[in-house]
C-alpha cells in the first residue's frame, strides 16, 4: 500500500539505463505524468512528475525523476464560480459554453466506437473478461517479434548452401527466445548471433534431436545487443558439424506481417549450392476468404540483373503440380520483398490450404528463371498451445474450485491432437467453440465428449477435419474449450485456447501438465482459480518449473497487488510436509517460471513417489488457492549433484558493480545499487529488510519471533532479541554460541547465515515476513526447518484477525483478559513506525505529509505494533448528477441546493 510513498520519500531515482521508473512503473525520457502513490493516497493530480535527462561520467545519458506541484500554474476561470471536479486539479466553469463546446466534441470521436460497442454488445449476464484477442497483452506481458531468413552464405570460402531456415524471435524483457525450421541442410550444431561488427555476441550449441526444429532462449542481453536488435543489425548464422560442413545466414529484421500471421511457407530451390530461398507469411481476412500473403525472398536475384531497376517475377498457387492462380508483378533487386491478396478461396482451396497440401511458388522470368517454392502449412513455433479451464472464465463466473487443463499439437496435414486431464467425472459435455455472439447462442466446432474417459478425468484424441478458418482462429487465440457438469448445463468450466511463449523448458512443448485446483488444496478452497503446471527434473536433480493460472478474481487480487497473482511453493502430501516445503516464486501476471537447485532428499523422494505437491497461494488464500500433485521420477537419492552451468543460470545476482549498472533490473537505493532478487538490511533502520524486485525497492519491518523462556538478551547490532539459556526441548531452542558450530545455517529466503538454534520468520520477497512460519536453525546438522505458527486456544466467542497479513486471530480488546505481570513481562516490546523522516509510538495517528502537497488532512495514518497502515476518509456515495469538491473538504458534494441533496447510504424518511 505504501510501496510507491516511501519510493517518494526516499528517493528520485537515477537510472543507469536511459529511462526512468518511479512507483513500479518506467517511463521514456521526457516524458510527463502525474504519479499514483497507491491506496490510499491515490493518483496525485496537482503533482506532475518530468523525466528529464541528463549527463552522468563519460557524457552517459540518465534519466532522472523530479517533480513538482502544478496547482499554482491553474489558469483562471473565466467564469465566477468555478467548480473542482473530482480527479481534476483545477477548478473549471461547470456551465461555460467553451468547456461544453470541447467537451462534445472530444465524445463526437466515440460515436464511431459507441456505435460499434452496440452492434457488438453480448449479453450482460455472462463473463466475457476471458475473451482476449491476441493483441489483448498487457504492458507486463510486452513482446516484440522478428524474423530471419537464413541461406546459404556467398563469397565464403565454403561452397554455398541450398539449404533455408526461418527463424522467429520474441524480445520480452531482456530475454529472446527462438524458433527455428530448416529445410535441405543437415542438422545444425550451432546457432550464433552476430553483433554490428561481425562478432559473435552469443553461441548456443543445438541438442541432438531428430527434428527439423530447434527452439532456444538468449537470456540477458545486455542493452546494447537490444538497441542493435531493435535497429536491426544483428544477424544469425547456423553451421553444421556433420557431414559436408554447411553454413546458412540471415539479417533479423522487425515485420509488420508477424503478428497477423498464422500460415506460413519456407520456399526452397531444388538446385545444389544455390544460396537461395525465402519464406512466405500468410494469413486469413477475419470475414472473407481471402488469403493475404507476403513474401521475403533472398538470393533469388542475380548480380547481373541488380543493374536493372525492376526484375520481373511470377508467383503461382499450385496444388499437386496444377496452377491455381497465378500473379504477375515486379520487384526492385534491392528490395525483393513482395505482398498480395489472393482473394475469394473457394472450398477446394480452403480444404487444401487446411490440409497442408498447396504450394506456394516464384519464379524470375527470363531466359534464365530461378526458382524457388513450398508447402502452405499452419504457423510452427515452440510456443505451447495449451488452455486452463476455470470456473471464473465460464459464461456465468462461478467460484467451484475445479479446473480443466488443455494441451495441443497442430500438425502439418491439419490434425489436432489434444489431450484433456483434470477434470470431475461429472462432465457432461466437453466442446471446442467460439466465442458466443449470445449465451443462448454458443457457437460449438467440435464435440470432444465422445472422448471423455470419465474416471481418469481425461480426454485423449485428434480433430482431424480443422477447416482452414479454423487454424487461423486456433493460431490467433480466438477458440475456447467449454466444460459442462450435472450442475451447469451452459458450462461450469472454461477457457481460452492460447499460445504459451516458449521459455526453455521443453516439457511443455511434449508433455501433458500437471492441473492445479482448489478441489485439490487441503480443505479443498471454492475459487475462481484453476492453473496448470510442467515440472521437471535435470540430470543434475535440478528442478524445473512453469506455472500458468487462469480465473482469478480481479477484485479480490487487488488485495495483493495491481498484477500480483501470488507465490508458488513446492511439498510433500501429509501433515508433515512443512519441512520440507519450498518456495518456487513469486510471480506477476499469469505465469511464472524458474528452477529451484538446492532440494532436499526427502522432497526429491517424494517427487518420484508422486506423494508430492505444487501450490499457488495468494493474499486471500495464503494457505493455497489451487494445487495439484506432482509424480516426477527421478534417480536423486543422493541429492542435487553440482553446480548449474552458466549457461542455465538466469543471471539474476549480478556482483559486479559496473555490471550492476547495466542490468536493467538494478535497483537504485541510497546511493548503491542491488541486484534484482538481492536483500539487505537498509542504513535508515537495521530493523528492516529490503528487497529489489526488478527495479522497485520493497522495505519490510522484521518480525521478531515470541521467544518462550524467561532471560532475553538484546545482541548488538540486531533487531530481534535472543533466548540468553536453554529451555526444554520442546519448547523454543536457546541460540547455542556461534563459535561452536560455526558453520551455523544459511537460509536462501533471506540469503543471511542464522547461528544455531536462532529462530525467526521467513522473509519471501516480494510478499515479506511470513507470520504464519517459523524457521529454526538446527546447530548439529546447519538445517533450517521451518514450521506452520501453532495458533494460541482462544476463549472468546466471536475471534476477529487484527491485520489480513496476521496468521492468528485474537480476542476483540474487550474480550481480552488483562496480563498478569509474569505475562507482561514476556510480551514482546511495542514498535515504533517510521514514516518518511518521523518516527511515532505505538497507536500513534497522523496525517500524513507528502513532498510537494503538504499534509493530506483526507488521511489518517496509524502505528500498528512497527507496521505503519493509513486510510482515506470514507466518503458516501451521492446520487446526483452534479458533483463538485469544495477547497479544503476531504469528501465531493452536489452542486446547488444542499437540502436536495441524496445520499445512498442514509435511509429514505417514511
Amino acid at each position: 500500500m505504501l510501496q510507491a510513498t516511501h519510493q517518494f520519500y526516499m528517493y528520485m531515482w537515477t537510472l543507469p539505463t536511459a529511462r526512468c521508473s518511479f512507483g513500479g512503473r518506467f517511463y521514456s525520457l521526457e516524458d510527463t505524468w502525474h504519479p499514483d502513490l497507491g491506496e490510499p493516497f491515490g493518483v496525485m493530480h496537482c503533482v506532475q512528475c518530468y523525466c528529464e535527462t541528463q549527463r552522468g561520467r563519460k557524457s552517459k545519458v540518465l534519466g532522472k525523476v523530479s517533480c513538482k506541484n502544478v496547482k499554482r500554474d491553474c489558469p483562471e476561470p473565466s467564469c465566477d464560480d468555478p467548480v473542482l471536479l473530482p480527479g481534476q486539479c483545477c477548478k473549471t466553469c461547470s456551465k461555460g459554453e467553451v468547456d461544453r463546446k470541447q467537451a462534445e466534441a472530444v465524445f463526437d470521436g466515440f460515436e464511431y466506437f459507441q456505435e460499434k460497442e452496440k452492434e457488438d454488445d453480448l449479453h450482460k449476464s455472462y463473463n466475457d473478461r476471458s475473451y482476449l484477442s491476441s493483441e489483448d497483452i498487457s504492458s507486463g506481458e510486452s513482446r516484440t517479434d522478428f524474423v530471419a531468413v537464413l541461406t546459404g552464405v556467398t563469397g565464403s570460402w565454403l561452397p554455398s548452401s541450398s539449404g533455408v531456415a526461418r527463424a522467429r524471435f520474441s524480445l520480452t524483457r531482456t530475454s529472446l527466445t527462438f524458433s527455428i525450421t530448416y529445410q535441405r541442410i543437415g542438422r545444425p550444431s550451432r546457432v550464433a548471433f552476430l553483433d554490428s561488427d561481425g562478432n559473435t555476441a552469443f553461441e548456443y550449441k543445438t541438442p541432438k534431436r531428430d527434428s527439423d526444429m530447434i527452439c532456444g532462449v538468449w537470456k540477458n542481453l545486455p542493452q546494447s545487443h537490444v538497441r542493435q536488435l531493435q535497429a536491426e543489425q544483428l544477424r544469425v548464422t547456423m553451421t553444421t558439424a556433420t557431414g559436408r560442413r554447411e553454413q546458412i545466414e540471415g539479417k533479423i529484421i522487425k515485420h509488420r506481417a508477424l503478428f497477423a500471421e498464422t500460415f506460413s511457407s519456407t520456399l526452397t530451390s531444388e538446385k545444389e549450392h544455390s544460396g537461395m530461398g525465402g519464406i512466405a507469411m500468410l494469413t486469413l481476412s477475419d470475414t472473407e476468404n481471402n488469403l493475404h500473403f507476403i513474401l521475403i525472398l533472398q538470393g533469388l536475384i542475380q548480380h547481373r540483373q541488380r543493374d536493372s531497376p525492376l526484375v520481373p517475377i511470377r508467383v503461382r498457387l499450385q496444388y499437386s503440380q496444377h496452377v491455381l492462380r497465378e500473379i504477375h508483378a515486379n520487384v526492385t533487386a534491392y528490395d525483393p520483398d513482395f505482398a498480395e491478396v489472393l482473394t475469394d478461396l473457394n472450398s477446394r482451396e480452403l480444404f487444401w490450404l487446411s490440409r497442408g497440401q498447396l504450394v506456394i511458388a516464384v519464379e524470375t522470368e527470363g531466359p534464365d528463371p530461378r526458382h524457388i517454392s513450398g508447402f502452405i502449412t499452419g504457423r510452427k513455433s515452440c510456443d505451447t498451445i495449451q488452455s486452463v479451464m476455470s470456473s471464473g472464465d465460464a459464461l456465468t463466473p462461478g467460484k467451484t474450485g475445479g479446473v480443466g487443463s488443455a494441451f495441443f499439437h497442430l500438425h502439418d496435414n491439419g490434425t489436432l491432437d489434444y489431450q484433456i486431464a483434470g477434470l470431475s467425472s461429472e462432465v457432461v459435455g466437453l466442446t471446442i467453440e467460439l466465442k458466443p455472439r449470445r449465451r443462448s447462442k454458443r457457437s460449438v466446432l467440435y464435440d470432444l465428449a465422445p472422448e471423455f474417459d470419465r474416471p481418469s478425468g481425461r480426454a485423449t484424441g485428434s480433430w482431424s477435419r480443422l477447416e482452414a478458418r479454423h487454424i487461423h482462429m486456433l493460431l490467433q487465440n480466438e477458440l475456447f474449450i467449454n466444460v459442462a457438469t450435472a450442475h451447469s448445463q451452459e458450462g461450469e468450466l472454461r477457457g481460452q485456447i492460447r499460445g504459451l511463449l516458449y521459455s526453455g523448458l521443453e516439457a511443455p512443448r511434449h508433455e501433458i501438465p500437471i492441473p492445479l485446483a482448489g478441489q485439490f488444496v487441503a480443505p479443498p478452497v471454492l475459487t475462481s482459480a484453476g492453473g496448470h503446471a510442467w515440472v521437471s527434473v535435470d540430470e543434475r536433480c535440478h528442478l524445473h518449473y512453469e506455472i500458468v493460472v487462469a480465473g482469478l478474481n480481479k477484485a479480490d487480487d487487488l488485495t495483493v497487488s495491481a498484477h500480483l497473482h501470488g507465490f508458488a511453493e513446492i511439498g510433500e502430501l501429509g501433515e508433515s510436509s512443512t519441512n520440507h516445503k519450498r518456495l518456487l516464486t513469486g510471480f506477476y501476471g499469469s505465469q511464472a517460471q524458474g528452477v529451484l537447485k538446492d532440494i532436499s532428499v526427502e522432497l526429491l523422494r517424494h517427487l518420484d513417489r508422486g506423494t508430492a505437491f505444487i501450490q499457488v497461494s495468494t493474499k486471500v488464500n495464503t494457505r493455497g488457492e489451487i494445487r495439484g500433485r506432482v509424480h516426477v521420477p527421478n534417480n536423486c537419492e543422493f541429492g542435487t549433484r553440482g553446480e548449474v552451468e552458466v549457461a542455465e543460470f538466469d543471471g539474476l545476482f549480478v556482483h559486479d558493480p559496473e555490471e550492476l549498472k547495466k542490468d536493467p533490473h538494478t535497483c537504485f537505493f541510497e546511493s548503491q545499487h542491488h541486484a534484482h532478487g538481492s536483500l539487505w538490511t537498509p542504513n535508515y533502520n537495521n530493523c528492516f529488510t529490503c528487497s529489489c524486485q526488478k527495479r522497485t525497492v520493497i522495505c519490510d519491518p522484521v518480525i521478531c519471533p515470541v521467544l518462550t523462556c524467561s532471560r532475553t538478551i538484546q545482541p548488538e547490532y540486531k533487531c530481534c532479541p535472543v533466548c540468553l539459556e536453554r529451555k526444554d526441548p520442546k519448547n523454543m531452542k536457546t541460540p547455542e554460541r556461534l563459535d561452536e558450530h560455526p558453520e551455523g545455517c544459511y537460509f536462501e529466503g533471506d540469503q543471511k547465515m542464522h547461528a544455531p538454534g536462532s529462530t525467526w520468520h521467513p522473509f519471501v520477497p516480494p510478499f515479506g515476513y511470513i507470520k504464519c512460519a517459523l524457521c529454526t536453525c538446527k546447530g548439529a546438522t546447519g538445517e533450517v526447518h521451518c514450521e506452520k505458527v501453532t495458533c494460541p486456544a482462544l476463549t472468546c466467542s466471536r475471534p476477529v484477525r487484527r491485520s489480513p497479513s496476521d496468521c492468528c486471530k485474537e480476542c476483540p480488546e474487550e474480550d481480552k483478559p488483562l496480563l498478569v505481570h509474569a505475562d507482561m513481562m514476556q510480551a514482546d516490546g511495542t514498535r515504533h513506525c517510521k514514516f518518511g523522516k518521523n518516527f511515532y509510538q505505538n497507536s500513534d495517528n497522523w496525517h500524513p505529509r507528502v513532498p510537494l502537497m503538504g499534509e493530506m488532512k483526507c488521511i489518517t495514518c496509524w502505528c500498528d505494533h512497527g507496521v505503519t497502515k493509513c486510510q482515506r476518509k470514507q466518503c458516501p456515495v451521492l446520487t446526483c448528477s452534479n458533483i463538485t469538491r469544495r477547497e479544503g473538504m476531504c469528501c465531493p458534494e452536489c452542486q446547488g441546493d444542499k437540502h436536495t441533496q441524496t445520499y445512498t447510504l442514509l435511509p429514505h424518511a417514511p
